[in-house]
């Protein structure tokens, strides 16, 4: 089995399709999605992220975004890791360690998630990923 995780930048793109990587996040989204090897690990704090993006962009986005994280919620196969107090402190730690870096505390905790379950992979576009050694895999 393949752990892929998934990031913020990734469900943005598949969400709304005006966004530059729309169409190359569904197809990479399909073609993983086709092997039962795979599997798909997001955070509910990457959830959290995605719900504020769209808060603001008008009630159709908004609806949007509400519907596909139920989907994520309730009939999809991708794995949601909870925020938990520890996976909080474990992600802290690492935002306070990287100080010469931008990384976000919900980029730390996607991090984190990533070492713990050795997860390779990263649905994203953001190459903050690729300084913590990570394959980003929507560029």
């Amino acid at each position: 089995m393949t752990l892929h995780y998934v990031d913020t930048s990734h469900h943005v793109a598949v969400i709304d399709y005006r966004d530059a990587l729309h169409d190359r996040a569904l197809r990479l989204a399909d073609e993983l999605g086709q092997s039962p090897a795979n599997t798909f690990i997001t955070a509910e704090a990457v959830l959290m992220e995605l719900l504020t993006f769209f808060s603001n962009k008008g009630p159709h986005m908004r609806d949007q975004a509400a519907a596909y994280v139920e989907r994520l919620r309730t009939a999809s196969p991708t794995i949601i890791i909870p925020q938990t107090p520890a996976l909080f402190d474990a992600a802290f730690d690492l935002y306070r360690r990287r100080r010469d870096k931008t990384y976000s505390m919900v980029d730390c905790i996607g991090m984190v998630i990533c070492q713990q379950q050795r997860i390779t992979s990263v649905l994203t576009a953001d190459r903050d990923f690729a300084q913590e050694g990570l394959v980003v895999l929507l560029d």
